[in-house]
């Protein structure tokens, strides 16, 4: 999971792109990065850490240019390191190219392989640098080898390209990681997620559909579709987790549906007695209230977050999940103590934060814990983006309920079913998700060989 954003056609393009990438911080922090567009050259600045470690203010005395792409960084593919921060940039027969990307390649080890044969050498270990090498050994104008590359990718991608003329969109006909564009005065936005254009004021236009190219040059517009229309499969955990909740994501707002997944829960939990509602901040916060909503019980804020501390869920290894935990979270004692609650977050990967989670609870003396999670179990990795690349770290995958219950220490364990993930989703609308993670059931042809599995999509 990755955020990404561009601009065309604005004096300011640097510090609009820098602005934009604060409010897409939640989709990545390990790395941050600016490519700028000036007088026939690209300029790039990018570092390891947040945004506003990255960008000090002298930074962008060198990234002049009218138009401007940022990227942050959570590690899927690749590892941890300053030569896997993007937006990437290379050199090949029609000049500079940058890339921005988000989502995850599962055809990039057979392709890199295949490249290497051929003499290709590889700067980064990261699979986006796949499709510039791709791109290199097609001839033609730029977005002809574009489009000619992505033809032999599989996956999941939503990716901005730079060159020293124009600025190019992309995103794969499933659909699977969102992207919108935008509207600020005469420049063109694109983003990962519609919070960037509200950050920036810019106007909502659309998404990018999936399968569209967008092309921006010289002031003009041009969307093409040319790739084969393919069966939708938007990522349903951007719902779950990933995406802000003052996003508009796949035609509705992402707050909206986490509240109705709280009622949902609350529905299918009937009979459960508490004294109160307590949501695990700050994912778990809009569920929470929707189950307090739906249940009549009361809401309270039984944890204090840091908000000086990162996502726990996309820290690159587990030893900082755990320390940020602990970092982040501080149970109220006040509010919480000698009574009955349901303990609402939005899912449970591996088991290890939810249980540190509850002895800190148990410790603070509270009297039942009954936990409800805001989505089904989690039985499957996930190929697109997510960062659970092996089986056995998923407690759900090998684990019952009742014996999650106990390695977590409540009372008792309650998960949102898969019907009720799906009405909450779904709002009456026809739309296609990749439920995969919940469902073992992927879209054909989408898997790593190794790991295939036919399915269908919920």
């Amino acid at each position: 999971m990755c955020g990404i954003i561009g601009i065309t056609n604005h004096r300011d393009a640097a510090q609009i792109v820098y602005t934009g990438l604060f409010s897409l911080q939640h989709r990545g922090q390990e790395s941050a990065g600016i490519v700028t567009a000036h007088a026939g050259e690209l300029k790039v600045h990018a570092g390891m850490g947040l945004v506003s470690q990255v960008f000090k203010p002298d930074v962008f005395k060198g990234l002049s240019g009218r138009t401007a792409i940022g990227h942050v960084r959570y590690a899927t593919t690749g590892e941890s390191s300053i030569k896997n921060a993007q937006p990437l940039i290379f050199k090949q027969s029609r000049g500079s190219l940058a890339i921005a990307h988000n989502g995850n390649l599962t055809n990039a080890q057979a392709l890199k392989e295949k490249l290497e044969s051929r003499g290709a050498i590889f700067q980064s270990s990261t699979d986006s640098e796949v499709i510039v090498h791709l791109i290199a050994r097609n001839r033609g104008p730029l977005e002809d080898a574009i489009i000619e590359s992505l033809r032999q990718v599989e996956g999941a991608y939503s990716l901005l390209f730079l060159s020293p003329e124009k600025l190019i969109a992309v995103r794969d006909p499933q659909g699977f990681r969102p992207l919108v564009l935008g509207r600020l005065n005469n420049s063109y936005v694109i983003a990962s997620e519609t919070c960037a254009l509200d950050l920036i004021k810019a106007k909502y236009i659309r998404e990018v559909e999936p399968g569209e190219m967008i092309l921006i040059e010289g002031g003009y517009f041009k969307s093409l579709k040319p790739f084969p229309e393919a069966e939708k499969a938007h990522c349903i955990f951007e719902y779950v987790y990933f995406a802000r909740p003052d996003t508009k994501l796949f035609g509705t707002n992402v707050h909206k549906v986490r509240k109705e997944l709280g009622r949902q829960l609350a529905r299918e939990m009937r009979g459960v007695r508490a004294d109160l509602v307590i949501p695990v901040p700050d994912s778990g916060l809009p569920a929470a209230m929707g189950f307090a909503e739906e249940s009549g019980l009361t809401l309270e804020m039984g944890f204090i977050r840091s908000h000086y501390t990162g996502r726990t869920f996309i820290q690159p290894l587990q030893s900082l999940r755990d320390r940020g935990v602990e970092l982040k979270l501080s149970p109220v004692k006040e509010v919480v103590e000698g009574k009955k609650i349901v303990l609402i977050d939005d899912s449970i990967v591996r088991g290890t934060t939810s249980r540190k989670i509850i002895k800190m609870l148990r410790r603070a003396k509270v009297r039942e814990i009954h936990m409800a999670v805001s989505s089904p179990p989690i039985l499957s990795p996930c190929y697109y983006v997510i960062d659970t690349p092996k089986e056995k770290e998923l407690i759900a995958s090998s684990h019952s309920v009742e014996e999650i219950r106990r390695y977590l220490g409540v009372d008792s364990l309650h998960y949102l079913s898969l019907e009720g993930l799906m009405v909450a989703a779904s709002a009456g609308r026809e739309v296609g998700f990749c439920a995969a993670c919940f469902t073992k059931k992927y879209p054909k042809s989408q898997v790593p060989l190794a790991s295939q599995k036919e399915g269908v999509l919920v």
